[in-house]
């Protein structure tokens, strides 16, 4: 539920970020919300200016969803995510990706793995 009411929070809060007069305007067209008495759990809201949001999970244990809204650009951003045990795991187009690894930086790595150190190739390892 927590997790439910920081998502609702994210997503008012991009909604204001660019108050215009199509966005003051806005209205719920859609909201549906199911609590079941496992904790389980499952929400979705649409408005008027483009913004949608989707969950599914199960209480502190679980949660997936997407999150869709508009740009002040206009571009349509989408983003998709898991949460468990492991973490917060989003996905979208938008989202910064790393930079690939150096070619050097490999053939280094590869070197390091394939050239153990004396006291590892003897079965002994320091610390």
């Amino acid at each position: 539920m927590k997790f439910f009411i920081l998502t609702a929070a994210v997503v008012l809060a991009v909604a204001q970020a660019r108050p215009d007069s199509f966005d003051a305007q806005a209205e719920l067209r859609e909201f549906k919300s199911d609590l079941k008495e496992d904790g389980s759990y499952e929400y979705r809201f649409q408005t008027s200016n483009g913004i949608a949001q989707q969950e599914q999970g199960a209480g502190g244990h679980y949660a997936s969803g997407s999150s869709a809204y508009y740009n002040p650009d206009g571009q349509l951003i989408q983003l998709t995510y898991t949460a468990d045990e492991n973490g917060f795991h989003p996905q979208g187009a938008h989202l910064p990706t790393p930079p690939p690894i150096p070619a050097a930086i490999l053939r280094s790595l590869e070197y390091i793995r394939t050239h153990p150190q004396k006291d590892q190739r003897q079965g002994h390892v320091r610390f």
